[in-house]
């Protein structure tokens, strides 16, 4: 057992934290409007920022309480751990944790506990299924940690939450950055576009790409990008997972594509179909993307932004009775208003300089989770100096 400093002792997180099992089966009678789903929760991110409407039907009744601490027990490993800011109905795959003694544990620091990288780890490790792994309040409950003074938990506390609180300022101003560019998309390419109506393919070339056989091992394993349409989630791509040989291209129907082409995710009945990504790295793509590669009267940073502000509308544009799917036919059909270019690229450094800023506060915000996450560790592992 490792020396922990003065004042400090090992504990079992069950011996100091109570798991709340309050019901509540008719929530709309006892004043609770709002419900809480694992979707909810952001890895990360201590405070609860989006709910569902009990309203809409819900089958949860786990009742929250302010201050309690909410702990994503089904994939863990997506590190989902946040602090209850008002009355609300649970998913039963969150736990719904509190001090089971503020005399030896203050409400305060939980929920800092429970964003350790120990902790997460023992959850992970005694998670069990394959497909969605969850952990149980047992395994929980056995943790062992090293628990400070009330007086030390109280200053680290103070400490921790300052650090945390600059963590969300990086994580606001991110996200209105977003709402400034979503506006600015709106403004620009929806409610007022300039210019005349065009077609997509009136203005750029689309194309498909293709997956190369998986069970021919000379495809793979070279040094030419390849991209599924999962990278779509990217935005804008600057690097690849995985790579295909030269071998391929000769062979397949594939195409390194330029930076700057635009991809259109074609399918997914999710959110990802109608999804928008500019390549920032020469790449391959499969055939479930359509790239669209800017020609001479189209600036390629308009036609990013004009198509990613048109996501719903893309998805209304796709066909299909069993699924709905785009196709290339379809992307180089779908309308675009094209401006003058002086003004096409007017518009698009006005959205570029607000994606920069976002990118400046992912930076910083980057720094901060991975200060805080060095100060949590520091300030709660109980060991020596």
């Amino acid at each position: 057992m490792s020396e922990l400093k003065p004042g400090w002792r090992r504990v079992k997180f069950g011996e100091v934290v109570r798991l709340v099992r309050e019901m509540c089966r008719n929530p709309v009678a006892e004043g609770i409007d709002r419900y809480i789903g694992l979707e909810h929760l952001e890895p990360g991110d201590l405070r609860v920022r989006s709910w569902g409407d009990v309203s809409d039907g819900t089958t949860f009744t786990n009742r929250a309480r302010p201050g309690q601490v909410l702990f994503g027990k089904r994939r863990a490993y997506q590190r989902k751990v946040a602090v209850a800011n008002f009355d609300a109905v649970c998913s039963g795959d969150i736990y719904i944790l509190e001090s089971a003694d503020p005399g030896k544990l203050i409400p305060e620091i939980l929920s800092f506990i429970c964003q350790t990288d120990a902790f997460y780890n023992h959850a992970v490790g005694t998670s069990a299924g394959s497909l969605s792994p969850r952990t149980n309040w047992e395994s929980l409950a056995a943790y062992e940690f090293a628990l400070p003074s009330l007086e030390q938990q109280r200053r680290i506390a103070v400490l921790l939450q300052r650090s945390r609180d600059l963590v969300d300022c990086y994580r606001d101003l991110d996200e209105a950055c977003i709402k400034v560019r979503c506006a600015l998309g709106k403004k620009f390419f929806i409610t007022g576009p300039e210019g005349k109506r065009r077609t997509v393919g009136d203005v750029a070339k689309v194309q498909n790409g293709t997956t190369p056989r998986r069970n021919v091992a000379e495809y793979w394993g070279g040094t030419v990008p390849w991209l599924p349409t999962g990278k779509v989630n990217e935005r804008r791509i600057t690097g690849a997972d995985e790579f295909v040989t030269e071998k391929a291209l000769a062979e397949c129907s594939l195409e390194v594509l330029p930076v700057g082409t635009v991809l259109v995710a074609m399918i997914g009945e999710g959110i990802t179909r109608g999804k928008v990504a500019r390549l920032e790295l020469p790449a391959c793509i499969n055939q479930n993307f359509a790239a669209v590669i800017p020609g001479q009267e189209i600036d390629g940073w308009f036609l990013f932004y004009y198509l990613e502000s048109q996501y719903e509308a893309l998805r209304r544009w796709s066909q299909g009775t069993n699924q709905q799917a785009l196709n290339s036919s379809l992307v180089r059909s779908f309308p675009v208003h094209v401006p003058a270019l002086d003004r096409q690229r007017e518009i698009a450094a006005i959205l570029r300089e607000v994606d920069e800023q976002g990118n400046q506060a992912l930076s910083r915000l980057s720094s901060a989770d991975a200060q805080f996450r060095l100060t949590s560790a520091m300030t709660l592992s109980g060991a020596p100096s």
